[in-house]
C-alpha cells in the first residue's frame, strides 16, 4: 500500500508537469513597414503536427474558443480595420459531436495594419488568447503577451 502512495505521489506531479510543457503553438511578432508611418503587424502561429490553432470567428455551433487579440491603446498610432487571418483556413465539421469549428494547422499569420501619427518609435503591444486541439483532446486556453518594436 505505501509503495503504491508513493509511486502515486511520484507519477502525479510529473504528468502535471509534462502536460504544462506541451505547447504545440510558437508565435513570432513583427513590424514590417509597408509605406511612409505605415506598418504591418504580423502576429504569426506556428501550428505542430496534428494541432490546430481556430479563426478569429467561429459558427454558431462551436465549441472551440476562438482566438482573441488585445491590442494595448496607443495616442502614436490608429489601427487600420481589423485583424486579418492569413493562411488556409478549414472548416472543420464533427457529425458524431454535431458541432464544427474554423481552423488553421501549420501556420497562420494575423495582421493588423497601424498607422502612426507622427514619424516617432513606439511599441504595439497586447495579448492573444488561444485555444488548440487535436485529434484527441484540447489543452485549456493561453495567453502570451507582445511587445512589436515600431521604429
Amino acid at each position: 500500500m505505501l509503495k503504491k502512495l508513493i509511486l502515486l505521489l511520484l507519477i502525479v506531479p510529473a504528468t502535471l508537469m509534462a502536460k504544462a510543457q506541451l505547447n504545440p503553438v510558437t508565435w513570432t511578432f513583427t513590424a514590417v513597414k509597408i509605406a511612409d508611418k505605415t506598418y504591418e503587424i504580423h502576429m504569426k502561429a506556428t501550428i505542430q503536427n496534428t494541432w490546430h490553432l481556430y479563426s478569429q470567428t467561429q459558427p454558431a455551433d462551436a465549441i472551440a474558443s476562438p482566438t482573441i487579440f488585445t491590442i494595448n491603446a496607443n495616442p502614436l498610432f490608429t489601427k487600420e480595420g481589423k485583424i486579418k487571418e492569413v493562411g488556409k483556413m478549414e472548416k472543420m465539421k464533427d457529425a458524431t459531436l454535431g458541432v464544427s469549428a474554423n481552423q488553421y494547422s501549420q501556420t497562420v499569420d494575423f495582421v493588423q495594419l497601424i498607422k502612426l501619427k507622427a514619424n516617432v518609435k513606439t511599441n504595439f503591444t497586447g495579448s492573444v488568447e488561444f485555444q488548440t486541439c487535436d485529434d484527441k483532446k484540447c489543452l485549456p486556453p493561453k495567453i502570451v503577451n507582445f511587445n512589436v518594436q515600431i521604429k
